[in-house]
């Protein structure tokens, strides 16, 4: 995007005096000390308390981010404990988090499209047909081709192509490499081996993106119609994939099992918590220090110490707690630990995070989503920001499929059937981010997938409870975050 009059107040680069074209064709004249007023924000450190009334103003405003999230979680947790002792037990909150890994992975993607101001109907779907990719390739020694046969195989190998030519043409540099290495363990029947299966199901996600994207963002069809097709299409793809096998046991592929059913040793527990809060602490002490020795605004260090000791007790508190035995046969060997899903939650997390706030993608991406007409003057190729999101969703969609394969022990029909979509997107859009694009992060996401995650695993504790309260109470909350989304554009247009 275009950097023209960043210049410091009273520096050459910085006008003195600007003569801006006002309504009516009237011409008003902003003085040195407005200018300065205007850039007050950047020139020094700003104290705790102005922290708190940007953050009140920023809510009355319209944008509450995931509070609303993190209350109904707290609503949520609270319901369900008096409705069952068993809520809160180990075994429960560590079967809990297997169950939110894959609307956890698949709502991240959506955010990338969300952000856009787009949908994604097809991601959970996709992330069935990712899977379906996988345990094929590890089920047949990567002989996809032997088993699928004739065209099934050549519509395979066309799609792959197909991605691997609008990746190239729309400059899509990550996307490229994937796709031709998909293409490669296809055609080489080099999928045998579980790790290669797993990243041909990435590959095969990457290049669906691609071909979603190009639709909407070359062809011109809304989203809400190519994804819709796709969601249907998908489910047709995954039963005629399966065929007479009908699903495809997994238990015996380490790495996918391990997912969802083993756990971390407690000590590596320990380990991971001090990288991932000491990581954590270096980056945003330094951020603060560099940006008060540059004389710009900055976050006072208490409330950057708050945050890290907020980090800190809430991650020492969930790792103790996973860290406790929940094997209740006597004589068996015990349960201790997080399951592995946790730690890769948290990875996929830092690094979607780095690449929406750090990078110039992140920027040109929220820059489209806020007005794509503003950013495609200033320069950015909105197609190909469109094309690269949709990449990304469903790329990240691909290890929900994984993590899916790995709750269930296998691939059945329906994976990525059924509520795997709408659980998605209600994470996405309970954690805080906007459904009219321009507003929202990963990390709401993760905040919301827990929140919708909970419902049907804190009402499965209650057999005697109609089903249909999973449906409604999800649903409530669901319209209820689109409501706040709503009223809060409406406030912040005001």
């Amino acid at each position: 995007m275009s950097e023209q009059g960043t210049g410091a107040p009273g520096s050459e680069a910085g006008p003195s005096a600007a003569d801006l074209p006002a309504s009516g064709g009237i011409t008003a004249t902003i003085s040195d000390e407005a200018v300065a007023q205007a850039f007050s924000g950047d020139l020094g450190s700003v104290t705790l308390m102005d922290s708190a009334r940007a953050y009140i103003a920023k809510v009355r405003g319209g944008d509450p981010g995931a509070l609303p999230a993190l209350f109904g979680l707290v609503v949520l947790v609270l319901a369900f404990r008096s409705l069952s002792n068993q809520f809160l037990t180990v075994g429960n909150l560590a079967n809990l988090t297997g169950q939110a890994g894959p609307t956890i992975f698949i709502a991240m993607g959506l955010v990338f499209v969300l952000l856009l101001g787009e949908i994604d109907l097809s991601a959970g779907t996709a992330a069935g047909v990712c899977a379906m990719m996988m345990g094929l390739a590890y089920a047949h020694n990567g002989n996809i081709e032997g088993y699928v046969k004739g065209g099934s195989y050549g519509a395979i190998v066309i799609v792959l192509v197909l991605a691997l030519v609008i990746a190239v043409l729309g400059r899509l540099w990550l996307a490229v490499p994937m796709v031709v290495l998909g293409l490669a363990i296809v055609l080489t029947h080099a999928g045998g081996h579980i790790w290669i299966a797993m990243f041909l199901a990435l590959a095969t996600g990457t290049a669906i993106g691609c071909i979603t994207g190009f639709l909407v963002a070359r062809v011109g069809i809304p989203s809400f119609i190519v994804t819709l097709a796709f969601f249907l299409a998908w489910q047709g793809v995954i039963i005629s994939f399966a065929g007479k096998a009908g699903a495809i046991p997994m238990g015996n592929a380490y790495p996918v099992n391990a997912l969802a059913h083993q756990t971390v040793n407690p000590t590596l527990g320990w380990t991971l918590l001090v990288i991932f809060v000491g990581g954590y602490a270096a980056f945003t002490l330094f951020r603060s220090v560099r940006r008060r020795a540059q004389k710009l605004s900055a976050e006072p260090l208490t409330l950057v110490l708050v945050r890290i000791a907020v980090l800190a007790v809430v991650g020492i508190v969930a790792v103790y707690y996973l860290n406790q035995n929940r094997q209740f046969n006597k004589g068996a060997k015990p349960i201790l630990g997080m399951p592995w899903v946790v730690p890769l939650i948290l990875v996929v997390l830092v690094a979607m995070t780095v690449l929406l706030t750090k990078t110039r993608f992140g920027r040109y991406l929220y820059a489209v989503g806020g007005n794509a007409e503003a950013a495609r003057r200033a320069g950015i190729d909105v197609r190909r920001m469109r094309i690269a999101a949709f990449a990304l969703s469903t790329t990240l969609a691909a290890i929900g499929g994984i993590a899916l394969a790995s709750f269930d022990g296998g691939v059945p029909l329906d994976i990525g059937g059924g509520n795997t979509l709408l659980y998605a997107v209600g994470a996405a859009v309970v954690g805080g981010v906007s459904l009219f694009g321009g507003r929202g992060r990963i990390r709401d996401a993760v905040i919301g997938g827990t929140v919708i995650s909970i419902i049907p695993n804190g009402l499965g504790l209650k057999p005697n409870l109609n089903a249909a309260y999973q449906y409604i109470v999800t649903g409530a909350f669901l319209l209820l975050a689109a409501a706040v989304d709503a009223y809060g554009r409406r406030r912040a247009a005001k």
